[in-house]
């Protein structure tokens, strides 16, 4: 397996970095908005976005003095294409995705 899959594989891996999907699935958020709903501290939320991005799931930018975080859902199309040697999985549906982490958070589905 290659090693950017590698990674994919492993930041999905850790509920916290799904959750961290799961809201950047709306728009891009500051990091300090990310970090809200969770209960560790922003170094930590820090680490998790640094391992989202090394993976390539999420981008960061800064604009002005603030760093924002944007999904990068073109990242989830190898993992896709990897699963859909074994014949089991279909292409990557993002809506799909959006319930299923919905659903695993147990949150109500986004509109």
């Amino acid at each position: 397996m290659d090693t950017r899959l590698d990674l994919v594989f492993a930041a999905l891996a850790d509920p916290t970095r799904r959750a961290i999907l799961t809201m950047l699935l709306e728009d891009d958020m500051a990091v300090t908005d990310v970090a809200e709903p969770f209960e560790m501290s922003l170094a930590a939320v820090s680490k998790h976005l640094a391992i989202l991005t090394r993976a390539g799931l999420i981008s960061q930018e800064k604009r002005g003095r603030v760093k924002w975080c944007k999904l990068e859902p073109d990242a989830l199309k190898d993992a896709s294409v990897w699963m859909q040697a074994f014949g089991q999985f279909e292409e990557l549906d993002l809506d799909a995705f959006e319930r299923f982490l919905d659903a695993e958070l147990g949150q109500e589905p986004a509109r």
